[in-house]
């Protein structure tokens, strides 16, 4: 049974912005005082974090509050390990750096499980708790999002990519091209700056493979696992066009058979299909594509953690139709 959620409506909007983490400040300043989250403690609705940082997710869960419950706990675990470092150290003063920064910037394909990690803007050194990474230094080029400050997307990503394996440093880069954080131009600057970093001499070779059309960290992971299996797809958001030229949709990747025809694979994310409305627009799209001759193929994430999607698209493409991701059509001698 759904409860009133026992929390003053300000501290709730606090809470719901900064994933259920608020600190005693922030408490006080609508009336919460210690025994009010100790009367919250002892009820299971709030715990302590660490000193200074309470948890009240348990009192959004008892609730039942809608917006609490339809953020992807994912991508609310990355935000709070964000949010728990800078709450640790002082609002005022903490900055977001590294893969925290990215989360707080909307960058997708980071690992599931990320560290709190911040810097203080005075360049000092705390050891806080909880797991805190605090850098030494004075964080260069801090920006304000919103009532947080991170470090400018090209600084996260110089921090982020040498601690990441290939899958996810190449997701996260297209991710932050993507949403048009960082210019494809200013790669090369992240690039720079990260050769001095331990772990950079392993990302050498990852660079070259970053494609900013990617629309999301399920695609970038289609599009190694095939290039892996050396059927690199010739295009990526390919247009699928009717007998008129007229565009019905974009597959997220593409290669051009021996046949003339077009396949296409679809990397099907988190997002539900199952309401009328949605079912009824991807019925309308995939009927469209199909009556045009081109050859669909839909994938889940869980075909890419089994690696089917390579093994499938292989049974239609020969590895010596594709040369490293070049768009190579049938007939045309490249």
């Amino acid at each position: 049974m759904r409860t009133a959620v026992p929390l003053p409506p300000g501290l709730l909007r606090t809470a719901l912005q900064q994933e259920g983490l608020v600190d005693s400040e922030q408490c006080d300043a609508v009336g919460l005082g210690t025994a009010g989250r100790g009367a919250l403690r002892r009820a299971g609705l709030l715990e302590r974090v660490v000193r200074g940082v309470h948890d009240v997710a348990p009192a959004l869960d008892a609730a039942g509050v809608a917006a609490w419950q339809q953020v992807d706990r994912w991508d609310r675990a990355r935000r709070r390990a964000a949010w728990l470092g800078v709450l640790a150290v002082g609002r005022a003063r903490g900055v977001a750096v590294g893969a925290c920064a990215l989360a707080l910037l909307g960058v997708e394909g980071l690992p599931a499980r990320i560290r709190p990690e911040v810097a203080l803007l005075d360049g000092t050194h705390r050891v806080p708790g909880g797991g805190v990474h605090v850098r030494c230094g004075v964080p260069e080029r801090v920006e304000r999002l919103g009532p947080v400050m991170v470090v400018d997307p090209v600084t996260a990503l110089v921090q982020t990519v040498p601690t990441l394996d290939r899958e996810h440093a190449v997701a996260v880069l297209d991710s932050a091209i993507h949403r048009r954080l960082v210019r494809e131009d200013e790669l090369e600057d992240v690039r720079r700056r990260t050769r001095a970093r331990r772990g950079s001499a392993r990302a050498t070779r990852w660079w070259d493979l970053v494609d900013g059309r990617a629309q999301s960290p399920l695609e970038t992971r289609a599009r190694l696992q095939c290039r892996d299996a050396g059927i690199a797809p010739h295009d990526l958001q390919v247009a699928v066009r009717d007998g008129s030229g007229r565009v019905v949709a974009r597959g997220d990747l593409g290669w051009w058979l021996d046949d003339g025809r077009l396949l296409l694979v679809e990397i099907d994310g988190a997002t539900p299909h199952g309401a009328p409305d949605a079912l009824y627009r991807d019925r309308a799209r995939q009927n469209a594509i199909v009556a045009t001759g081109a050859l669909l193929l839909r994938f889940t994430a869980d075909d890419l953690r089994h690696h089917r999607v390579a093994e499938e698209v292989a049974r239609h493409v020969t590895p010596s139709a594709t040369r490293d991701g070049a768009v190579v059509r049938p007939g045309s001698g490249r």
